[in-house]
């Protein structure tokens, strides 16, 4: 299960909108748990990927600046967010062979359908696994 406060789900439904037709993505900070995570921030990342319509990519240098504020700020990396401007809520293909991070969630925010959904990878079964995506009243930090 991934929890979710509600201002960080509506800025990732801004976020993808602003930027469609292109994918959006980035890091979310917080607590991770192997079965639990608590997202408490949204770190946006520039897409950098050669086809951005269908795919994402965080440029290697911009991951680790993210992942080091992560740290100074007390937070573990939860997962990671990105859209599908045109496509449902569920891990694609490209997904699915891109994906690296164990136990973490890969967080899917479908415009068509204004959707958000959260996948765990199971590296150990090279698969995304569904999780629950609890959305509470807390309040969130969006980074920028």
């Amino acid at each position: 299960m991934i929890v979710c406060p509600d201002p960080i789900r509506e800025t990732l439904l801004e976020d993808a909108r602003a930027g469609a037709p292109a994918e959006v993505c980035g890091v979310l900070g917080g607590e991770f748990g192997r079965e639990r995570s608590r997202i408490r921030s949204h770190y946006p990342a520039e897409n950098v990927a050669s086809d951005p319509q269908i795919r994402y990519q965080i440029a290697p240098r911009e991951q680790l600046e993210l992942f080091e504020r992560l740290e100074d700020r007390g937070e573990e990396i939860v997962g990671f967010v990105h859209s599908h401007p045109e496509g449902p809520a569920t891990p694609s293909a490209t997904d699915v062979a891109d994906a690296t991070w164990p136990d973490r969630s890969y967080v899917i925010v479908s415009l068509p359908g204004d959707d958000v959904t959260s996948w765990r990878w199971r590296s150990g079964r090279g698969e995304f696994e569904r999780e629950a995506c609890e959305v509470s009243g807390g309040s969130g930090v969006q980074t920028r």
